[in-house]
C-alpha cells in the first residue's frame, strides 16, 4: 500500500503559514508537515536538503516563509535577499530534484511604478503587466521578485502566487486589522493613507485557495510553472480598510480620518496603486476568493452580510 502524499508548509509559525494548517480545506489524506524557522532556514541550501530529505516524487512544498518588514528591509538588504531570493531558489533546486511541485507566495510589492507607456497603474494588475521599465521600488520588493527569478531558474514547473494586503484581525498576529481593531479602542481619532489602494486579503481564504492548488498538484497537475494572483475580491485604500474596521466593530468609521502618503511619510515608498487583478486565478480554474468586506466581518467575529 503507498504511504499519503506529502505537503511540506515552510513559515509554519507565521500569519499565512499557520492559517495553511489551520484551513479547513486540508485534506484527509495527505500528510502534512509545518516547518518553522527553527526547523529549516531556507537561506541555507545545506539546511533545506536535510529539512527536506524525505522529499519524494509528487509531494508539494509551499514556501509561506518570507523577510516581510518592508521598512527594515531597506537597511537589512542582505537578510531579506538571504530569506526571500536565495531561499526560494534553494526550495526549487530541492523540488525540482526531487520531482515535487513547488508553491511560491510573493506579493504585490513586485510592481515598481511604470516610467514609461501610462506612467501610473490605473486597472487592477494581471501577471503579464510585470515590465522591465517598472522595477520594484523596495528592497522587499526586489528581493522578492528576484526570488520568482530564482525559483522559475531552479524549477521551471514551480508556480508563483502573489497576493497582497494580507490580513488575519485577531491577536497575536500583528496585522492592519489587528492594529486598527486596538487603536478604535484606544484613541478617540485615527489619521490613515488614503492615496495608497490595494487588493485586502483574508489569511485563511488565501490559505483555502493555497489548499486547492496543492490538491491540484497531488492529483498530477503541476500548472507549467505559472505564476497567478489571489486575493480577496475588491479593492480599498488603508482608509477605507480601517473604517471598514471600525464599522464592523460597531464605532463611528468617522473617526477615521485620511491623510496623504506624504504626510504619513516611510522609510520604504508604498505603491499608490497596486490593486492584483484575480483573472490569471480564475482561469487556471480555482475558485474565486469572496469579496473582501465580507471576509472582514469574519476576522472580526461579525456575522457575514446576505
Amino acid at each position: 500500500m503507498n504511504s499519503p502524499s506529502t505537503v511540506y508548509v515552510i513559515g509554519a509559525a507565521g500569519q499565512l503559514g499557520s492559517a495553511l494548517l489551520a484551513s479547513r480545506a486540508v485534506p484527509t489524506d495527505v500528510c502534512v508537515v509545518g516547518l518553522r524557522s527553527s526547523d529549516i532556514d531556507i537561506a541555507s541550501n545545506a539546511s533545506v536538503r536535510s529539512a527536506l530529505a524525505d522529499l519524494r516524487d509528487g509531494d508539494v512544498v509551499v514556501n509561506a516563509a518570507a523577510f516581510t518588514d518592508v521598512d527594515g528591509a531597506e537597511t537589512s538588504r542582505d537578510v531579506a535577499y538571504a530569506v526571500n531570493a536565495d531561499g526560494p531558489a534553494n526550495l526549487a533546486s530541492a523540488t525540482a530534484a526531487a520531482r515535487a511541485h513547488l508553491i511560491h507566495v510573493s506579493t504585490d510589492y513586485v510592481f515598481g511604478r511604470p516610467t514609461s507607456g501610462h506612467g501610473l497603474w490605473g486597472s487592477p494588475l494581471e501577471p503579464s503587466d510585470l515590465r522591465g521599465d517598472a522595477e520594484p521600488d523596495t528592497v522587499y520588493g526586489a528581493s522578492k521578485l528576484a526570488g520568482e527569478r530564482a525559483m522559475a531558474a531552479a524549477d521551471p514547473n514551480g508556480v508563483v502566487v502573489r497576493t497582497a494586503w494580507v490580513f488575519t484581525g485577531r491577536p497575536p498576529v500583528r496585522d492592519f486589522v489587528t492594529t486598527m481593531r486596538r487603536l478604535e479602542g484606544e484613541r478617540d481619532e485615527i489619521t490613515v493613507v488614503d492615496d495608497q489602494r490595494g487588493s485586502p486579503t483574508y489569511a485563511p481564504d488565501l490559505a483555502d485557495g493555497l489548499w486547492e492548488l496543492a490538491v491540484s498538484m497531488l492529483a498530477g497537475r503541476s500548472h507549467g510553472g505559472s505564476v497567478v494572483h489571489a486575493t480577496n475580491a475588491g479593492e480599498a485604500t488603508w482608509c477605507d480598510l480601517a473604517r471598514a474596521v471600525f464599522t464592523v466593530l460597531g464605532a463611528d468609521p468617522e473617526r477615521v480620518k485620511p491623510c496623504s502618503t506624504e504626510q504619513f511619510p516611510r522609510p520604504a515608498p508604498r505603491p499608490p496603486y497596486s490593486v492584483l487583478s484575480a483573472k490569471s486565478w480564475e482561469n487556471a480554474g480555482f475558485t474565486p476568493l469572496r469579496d473582501w468586506p465580507d471576509a472582514l466581518r469574519d476576522a472580526l467575529g461579525a456575522p457575514t452580510s446576505g
